[in-house]
Order: structure tokens, then C-alpha cells, then sequence
């Protein structure tokens, strides 16, 4: 479903990650759990939830394909009946446990969501993350949970892909046969949202934790757009491996570190590239800043070496090959082409995909580092323990993550 936190708005976050939850507790034809009758036939199912879309997944034998498809096309066309109160309830103190867990108590889990809210404007939809406000969840009610599923969980927002040992026209009829009565659904229009930085931004967040934690992060091109690739190649010759630019500076050479990662993280409207540095005891956050910041203007001055790219666009077609290794899951052939269906409307964009990155150039990493990283439009976060604000960058601000 071409749904997801992005589609949310303020003081009403969080509903397509409980949506996500709420369509395994039974539809009118089935009002039970989702899980049972598909394990049963030895199936593995699942979903997710991130800003722009949820994805539902079963890998089912081929002899409950149809059960899967009769299961999934129940949910689509008749959860609502069966959504009691109860459930909902239900359902939304598991999510409300599940940020506690995985964000409220969790070391640093905060930071993340400190980042997004200083990167953009409150009323951008990727000011808040996909678990939403506990606030939010907890002031939701079913009848606008009945409004948000009726406006985004129908055929006219959604994609089914099947990969497997199926015949094609066989596989349709049966489409048809489940899908083809369920209503179209409403027109679900594009979300538009603009997002800049005016100048740097410093925050300081005290945390239950042992070691200081350092976050970098700028605006970058969305997903798929010009640019994307060669960032997420960037990120690859700045931290992956034991040779790479800041591991080998700040973990394996000065030993001022014990961690380091980068990432390009792609979304649909717009992106943000982000560093994050763990200290080793005794060293400052600020330390971890300049060598940073240093590397990142070495890379922009000269870009990387042929040996550096070479590394990169390996992992890079070795990560396209991973992603087929398997017909569905997290991953596989059917969920790449339900992404590129969602995202691009071109199923078959595989190959252009990869070529994006194939066509990049040491010129062209280096014009991108100059163009988006070397700017000081950027969050600078400092996550220290609590009592430790001298290990923090100077001139952050302390910040209150809900």
C-alpha cells in the first residue's frame, strides 16, 4: 500500500504503523488471527511500515496461493467490520510498548527523532518517524482509524506482486477472481512538502548512556532521483569496511572511536544523509567532529580513488544480487518489483536501478560530496550521559524528545 507515515499529519502520527498491526487481527471472513492459517499451511508472513509505504508478505507453497490470495483480498475489502474497539485498544498499547522498547528506553533510541525534528519544518511529514507520538496514539480513535483505512487500504493504493512457481494467466484469473469486486477507493494524490536548513543546528540530548554519540546529518536528493545513487556510494567509501575513510581514521588509527556509519537514507520526497560516531572513553564529541569533517573535505576536494569506487559499486551489485536471491520476504524479486511499482510505476526497472550506480564517476562523487556535505546546513546532535554536557558539541542546545 502506497501509504505511510508521510501520509500522516500533525497530532494524528502513527496510524499507518498501527494499521500495519491491526491487519493481522482478523477480517469479517476470518475473525481471528492472520497468522494461523497460513503457518499452517507452511507458509512465512510478515509486514513493515516506514514514511512511504507498508508492505504485507506471505511465502506460501504453491498450493496455498490461492488461501494467501483470498486472505489478503478479506483484509482489503473487509477488515472494517471486524475492527471492534477492543482490538483497537489492543492494538495501539502494543505499538504504544513497542516505542517504549524499541525508542523510549532503548540507548540513544531518542536520537533519531531529535535528528528528523531539527532536519524539517514540524508540518513535513518526515518530522516525525513511523512509530509516530505517544501522544498521538494515545489521543487516536476508532473512528479515525475507520477514516484513515478507507482513504489509503484499497486497490487504487495498492500493488500486488507474485513471484514464484505459478502460471501467469492462472495467476491473474485468480486476481480477478478476489480482487476485481473489491471498489477502487478514492484518488490518493501525491504529498508535496518543501525542506531546507537556513544554517547549522547543534542539539544536545542527555541519555542513559555510557559513551558519547555524535550525529551528522544534511539534506540530500530523494529516492532514485539524480544524486541518490552516488550519495549512498559516498556513504560506503566514508564507512564501510575497515579501510574505509572514517573507520580507518577514527576507529583503527587514532583509536579516538569505537564506531562509526554512514548512511543515505532514501525517501520518497526528500532525503538526509547522516554520520554517527560513538567516542571512545576519554574523547570529546567534538574530537569525532573535526576529524569528520576533515575527511569529508578531503573526499570533496578530491574525491575518492578508483581503488575506493571500484569497492563501492562492487557491494553496490552485490546487494542487487542479494535482493534476488529469494522470491519474497524482506527483500526478494517480488518485493523489489512491488517497490519499483509504488515508487517509479515501472516494475521492470531493475536494470536501470543498478545502472544508476554503474554510471557514477569519481567526478560525480565528488561534485555531490561538495554540493551536499560540505555544507554547515546541517543538524549536529550530541548525545551524551547524563551529567557529561562538557562532552558535547559547544553551542548545542538542549533538545526534549517525546
Amino acid at each position: 500500500y502506497h501509504v505511510g507515515s508521510k501520509n500522516e499529519v500533525p497530532g494524528r502520527t502513527g496510524f499507518a504503523h498501527l494499521f500495519e498491526h491491526l491487519m493481522f487481527e482478523g477480517s469479517a471472513h476470518h475473525d481471528k488471527g492472520y497468522f494461523h492459517p497460513l503457518q499452517e499451511a507452511g507458509a512465512l508472513l510478515n509486514g513493515s511500515t516506514n514514511a512511504d509505504r507498508t508492505n504485507y508478505w506471505e511465502v506460501v507453497p504453491t498450493s496455498a496461493f490461492e488461501l494467501a490470495l483470498w486472505m489478503e483480498s478479506d483484509r482489503m475489502a473487509h477488515l472494517l467490520p471486524a475492527l471492534t474497539p477492543a482490538k483497537f485498544d489492543n492494538q495501539r498499547e502494543v505499538v504504544l510498548n513497542e516505542r517504549r522498547q524499541n525508542y523510549e528506553n532503548r540507548p540513544y533510541g531518542l536520537a533519531t527523532m531529535a535528528t528528523v525534528a531539527a532536519l524539517f519544518p514540524p508540518d513535513h511529514p518526515y518530522s516525525w518517524l513511523t512509530i509516530g507520538s505517544a501522544d498521538d496514539l494515545r489521543a487516536s480513535t476508532l473512528d479515525e482509524a475507520r477514516t484513515f483505512f478507507e482513504t489509503f487500504y484499497h486497490p487504487g493504493n495498492a500493488s500486488l506482486a507474485i513471484a514464484g512457481d505459478i502460471h501467469a494467466e492462472e495467476a491473474l484469473d485468480l486476481v480477478n477472481a478476489y480482487f476485481g469486486d473489491v471498489p477502487a477507493g478514492p484518488d490518493v494524490g501525491p504529498v508535496r512538502r518543501d525542506c531546507q536548513l537556513a544554517g547549522p543546528v547543534r542539539l544536545l540530548h542527555e541519555d542513559r548512556v555510557e559513551l558519547p554519540r555524535l550525529y551528522l546529518a544534511w539534506h540530500s536528493p530523494a529516492m532514485f532521483a539524480p544524486g541518490d545513487a552516488e550519495l549512498d556510494l559516498i556513504a560506503d567509501v566514508l564507512t564501510n569496511g575497515k579501510n574505509s575513510r572514517l573507520y580507518h581514521s577514527l576507529v583503527y588509527t587514532r583509536r579516538i572511536a569505537t564506531e562509526v556509519a554512514a548512511f543515505q537514507n532514501s525517501r520518497e520526497l526528500a532525503s538526509f544523509f547522516q554520520v554517527i560516531v560513538t567516542a571512545a572513553p576519554g574523547h570529546t564529541l567534538a574530537e569525532l567532529e573535526q576529524v569528520v569533517i576533515e575527511e569529508v573535505a578531503s573526499l570533496a576536494a578530491t574525491g575518492p580513488t578508483e581503488a575506493e569506487l571500484e569497492r563501492s559499486l562492487a557491494q553496490a551489485e552485490a546487494q542487487f544480487v542479494y535482493r534476488l536471491q529469494t522470491v519474497g520476504g524482506f527483500g526478494g524479486k517480488s518485493d523489489q518489483l512491488n517497490a519499483y511499482t509504488v515508487f517509479l510505476g515501472e516494475p521492470g526497472y531493475f536494470d536501470r536501478d543498478l545502472a544508476r550506480y554503474q554510471q557514477t564517476s569519481l567526478a560525480s562523487l565528488r561534485d555531490h560530496v561538495q554540493r551536499y556535505l560540505v555544507t554547515d546546513r546541517r543538524v549536529t546532535l550530541s548525545v551524551v550521559p547524563r551529567g557529561s554536557t562538557e562532552l558535547a558539541i559547544a553551542g548545542s542546545a538542549p533538545v526534549v524528545v517525546r
